[in-house]
């Protein structure tokens, strides 16, 4: 740097470019690639469910996994989550660039894929109900998957060959995705390949305590809701059932937390009165938070 703290320039008033120091050699260390893994939510049917995909290759050849991929060479972790996020719900790329999506942690066990050395960045995503997904990339099918019939332990890794097929998943071989996804099964229990399923509790655990202090609950809700709807997202992350009119008077009292739809438009609840209708408010953390009751049932 010169005295004034500032690169040296290349002579046109523009930073140089940094130079490669001499004698570096890369083959040095051993490479490693690079992946993204999503661990996408949604609430359906008032249940919390997990997109899933089941693998149309070896490693892990029919096994469910969490939808991802290797990050291309010209594009960030960030840039291939969202490339991901788009590819497997069916959205646009610029609509899926506008849900809820933050980066959790990363995983670098050195056997957690048999395939070579593989770092993964994960994601977890936030969306409101969204139709039947589609297997994109090397998934044979997706689906939405209820989350208690997920497995969150125990993750299927090693270097030897796959293992066996969960009872919802029939052998076959790899094939292009077909237009529609084979219906659930709904009495089995899914366990996730390589290490996904520690990445799915880990996800889990970061939205069920974001919603105590972030607004994060509202990306679970379509662009206009009720707040009985809203409230219903925290009875199916947290899994209790919360006192209605407390749960109203302290979403109204956080300021910027939710706003008002204004005009005629209202959404019939049941047989009751007309409800009013809320959107997103410019707030992202809750002052003070809305703390997670004791006595948790799920």
């Amino acid at each position: 740097m010169n005295p004034r703290g500032r690169e040296p320039e290349d002579g046109r008033g523009s930073p140089r470019a940094p130079r490669v120091p001499d004698g570096y050699d890369p083959s040095a260390f051993t490479p490693f690639a690079v992946t993204v893994d999503l661990a996408v939510f949604t609430v359906r049917h008032n249940r919390l469910h997990v997109l899933l995909v089941e693998r149309g290759l070896e490693p892990y050849l029919g096994a469910w996994a969490l939808p991802g991929g290797f990050v291309l060479p010209r594009e960030s972790a960030g840039q291939a989550a969202r490339r991901e996020l788009a590819e497997e719900t069916g959205l646009s790329e610029h609509t899926a660039g506008a849900l809820h999506l933050e980066q959790l942690r990363t995983y670098s066990d050195p056997d957690r894929d048999p395939r070579m050395r593989v770092v993964s960045v994960a994601y977890a995503a936030l969306v409101p109900d969204l139709p039947e997904p589609r297997g994109g990339g090397d998934a044979a099918f997706a689906r939405w998957t209820d989350l208690s019939r997920v497995l969150r332990s125990g993750p299927a890794r090693g270097t030897g060959p796959s293992p066996a097929r969960p009872p919802s998943s029939p052998a076959r071989t790899p094939a292009p995705a077909p237009a529609t996804t084979p219906p659930p099964a709904p009495d089995a229990l899914v366990t996730l390949a390589f290490d996904h399923g520690a990445i799915l509790a880990d996800a889990y655990d970061r939205i069920g305590a974001k919603l105590e202090y972030s607004c994060l609950a509202t990306a679970f809700c379509p662009p206009e809701f009720t707040l009985a709807e809203l409230r219903q997202v925290y009875e199916t992350v947290w899994g209790v059932e919360l006192d209605g009119p407390n749960f109203r008077r302290k979403v109204l009292a956080t300021p910027g937390f939710v706003q008002a739809v204004e005009g005629p438009p209202r959404r019939t609840g049941g047989r009751g009165k007309p409800a009013a209708l809320y959107r997103a408010g410019a707030a992202t953390t809750l002052h003070p938070p809305l703390l997670r009751p004791e006595g948790r049932t799920t």
